[in-house]
């Protein structure tokens, strides 16, 4: 069995656009937890430890002018779809 985990970021806010993360691991990172826990300099630093140790990882953004169309939720939801999708 393969495990994605999925986020978003960018719902709270009342202009901007959702961003979508997805990404495979096969093993834990040390460190890697809930990012609203970590420091910004703790986030930084994880970042190129999980792109060097993912099976595979994604990155989605959802325009202001798309969730206008569909509303934040379909958008939220959009993006967590085509980030496992680019998987």
């Amino acid at each position: 069995m393969i495990i994605a985990g999925v986020d978003e970021a960018g719902r709270g806010p009342l202009a901007g656009p959702v961003t979508v993360a997805a990404v495979i691991l096969d093993q834990a990172i040390d460190g890697l937890d809930d990012s609203k826990k970590l420091s910004e300099k703790q986030r930084v630093a994880l970042v190129e430890t999980i792109k060097q140790q993912a099976k595979a990882w994604s990155i989605v953004h959802i325009s202001v002018d798309k969730i206008d169309q569909i509303n934040i939720f379909q958008a939220t939801m959009l993006g967590m779809k085509n980030a496992v999708q680019q998987l």
